[in-house]
């Protein structure tokens, strides 16, 4: 079958499930992937035949995407801040709201002269994206990374090694630790913020793919882990020591309230891409 032709067959089968745009950024991210072509490629080479091992391996994607599971998922990569990433159902896809926390984090720390002596944590690395992005704009900068589930560790690792970024991963449950055991200069986290009472605001691929113990916090302590790891940032931060947050965007006047009562200053709320409240900054008295 002509490539081509299979493209308005690949459009049929999905239309019920997805919108035209979706589809077609589905179709030319497997273009790429399975045939090295760009949108252009399928102009210039419009004779260009799938065989039968070309025409299963399409197939098999499209009963998954049918089924909604992340194109993310079935490459088994993506990409976070202009760097490639392995993904599975033991991290989360990374988001473009979280590429804006790390940018931040960058740009205010690249006006540092002295940056080369920061030590970094993130906590609850999942695929590493966050930990791994500082390092590898940062290079001068000491960063650990910590997650409770081992398996995203695995994950985490190797796209360390993929960067080629040196991190410390921390095999260990946040909420278990009782002291860091050492200072670091900023503590960042993109910890489980949403409610069980907003799953039904979360597509189906993500219920149904992504991992819930990195998503779902239960809706009386919606603020566990950001309690957490702001009372230990506030003992192992030096003064003047940065604490970021990617947060709940209906929470945010609470997660002002908790740096404050933890001796934060200069505290800052932003909005990420679509004009929601997303990530907090805070500065240690």
């Amino acid at each position: 079958m002509l490539l081509k032709e299979y493209k308005f067959n690949f459009q049929q089968e999905l239309q019920s499930v997805y919108d035209e745009q979706e589809i077609d950024s589905f179709f030319y991210i497997l273009l790429e992937a399975f045939h090295d072509m760009k949108r252009v490629d399928l102009v210039l080479q419009h004779d260009f035949e799938l065989d039968g091992m070309q025409l299963l391996q399409w197939e098999t994607v499209l009963d998954q995407l049918k089924k909604q599971k992340p194109i993310q998922y079935i490459l088994g990569e993506t990409e976070f801040y202009g760097l490639p990433f392995y993904v599975n159902e033991n991290t989360l896809i990374p988001r473009p709201e979280t590429e804006e926390l790390v940018d931040w984090i960058i740009t205010e720390n690249l006006k540092i002269e002295k940056f080369k002596d920061l030590k970094i944590l993130d906590v609850g690395t999942g695929s590493g994206c966050i930990a791994i992005s500082l390092a590898k704009n940062l290079p001068n900068a000491k960063v650990y990374a910590m997650d409770v589930s081992e398996k995203a560790l695995e994950i985490a690792r190797k796209n360390a090694k993929r960067n080629e970024v040196t991190i410390e991963f921390l095999h260990q449950s946040i909420l278990e630790t009782e002291d860091l055991l050492q200072s670091f200069d900023i503590i960042v986290s993109n910890p489980p913020y949403v409610r069980n009472l907003e799953k039904e605001e979360i597509e189906k691929n993500v219920l149904d793919f992504e991992p819930h113990l990195a998503l779902f916090v239960e809706d009386h302590d919606a603020l566990l882990f950001y309690r957490k790891i702001t009372e230990l940032a506030a003992n192992n931060l030096p003064t003047n020591g940065q604490l970021y947050f990617e947060i709940n965007q209906y929470l945010g006047n609470d997660m002002v309230e908790l740096l404050q009562k933890n001796n934060f200053r200069q505290i800052e709320l932003r909005k990420d891409i679509y004009g929601n409240d997303r990530m907090l900054f805070g500065r240690k008295l």
